[in-house]
């Protein structure tokens, strides 16, 4: 099955129980082992058909606190009606930042796999000044169309976006977004990828890992699967950049 259609197949059967939604995210939190005189806070965005208590579940939080990192833990139930009613960004920043911000913490990441990794992008999009770095584990990053329109453009940096209007195509937006981060040659430095080699949506990834320093980049062997998204999590934290 086809990316996209992979992924519209997704969004239609959630429909009916995920629908569009304005209220207050609810989270699951979890302490770190590492001591800091900064407090840091890792966020976790979930992907669409999975859970936000995946992240315990699988071992992500656990990763962590064996590692003693600086960073407390919030797993938010992210799911799709937030994408649909367009309100993701709101209610991180409502819900989970700004009290995060009044609690103490100053160092935030956000670590969004699949759906989670296009939220966490958007999150920063608009509120950069709120996040210290970004991991997206197996993003999706839009689809066909614009992932094949981009490539027959020789890239994200040779590509150009044309007339749009932001709110009526998000797509657009992000790619232009990340082109314009990348701009002459620079880098974000605190964006950093990982995905399997055969991940579902692959083509949308090595366009965005064009553009990012190649020691930013983790891949393992395999699919969209929660066990190649823990593959690369774990190579992630074994090249120490949470230190």
């Amino acid at each position: 099955m086809k990316p996209a259609i992979y992924f519209l197949v997704l969004a239609l059967s959630l429909f009916c129980t995920s629908c569009s939604t304005n209220a207050p995210l609810q989270a699951l939190s979890y302490k770190g082992n590492g001591e800091t005189s900064k407090k840091g806070l890792i966020i976790f965005l979930r992907g669409q058909g999975g859970s936000h208590k995946d992240f315990a579940d699988k071992g992500f939080i656990q990763d962590v606190q064996e590692r003693n990192l600086p960073f407390d833990m919030i797993a938010p139930n992210a799911h799709f009606g937030y994408y649909l009613g367009e309100t993701l960004v709101i209610r991180l920043k409502a819900d989970i930042i700004e009290p995060a911000k009044g609690n103490g913490y100053d160092t935030f990441w956000l670590v969004g796999a699949s759906m989670g990794g296009l939220g966490a992008l958007m999150y920063t999009r608009q509120y950069p000044e709120d996040i210290k770095g970004v991991f997206l584990i197996s993003p999706f990053l839009g689809y066909e169309g614009i992932i094949d329109e981009i490539r027959r453009a020789g890239g994200v940096r040779t590509w150009e976006p044309g007339d749009y209007t932001p709110e009526n195509d998000w797509q657009r937006m992000l790619w232009h977004w990340l082109k314009q981060s990348t701009a002459e040659g620079t880098s974000v430095p605190d964006l950093y990828l990982g995905y399997g080699t055969e991940d579902l949506y692959v083509s949308g990834q090595h366009l965005l890992g064009e553009i990012l320093p190649q020691q930013n980049i983790y891949t393992a062997p395999g699919g969209h699967t929660p066990a190649t998204m823990k593959k690369v999590w774990d190579i992630f934290l074994e090249a120490e950049v949470l230190q």
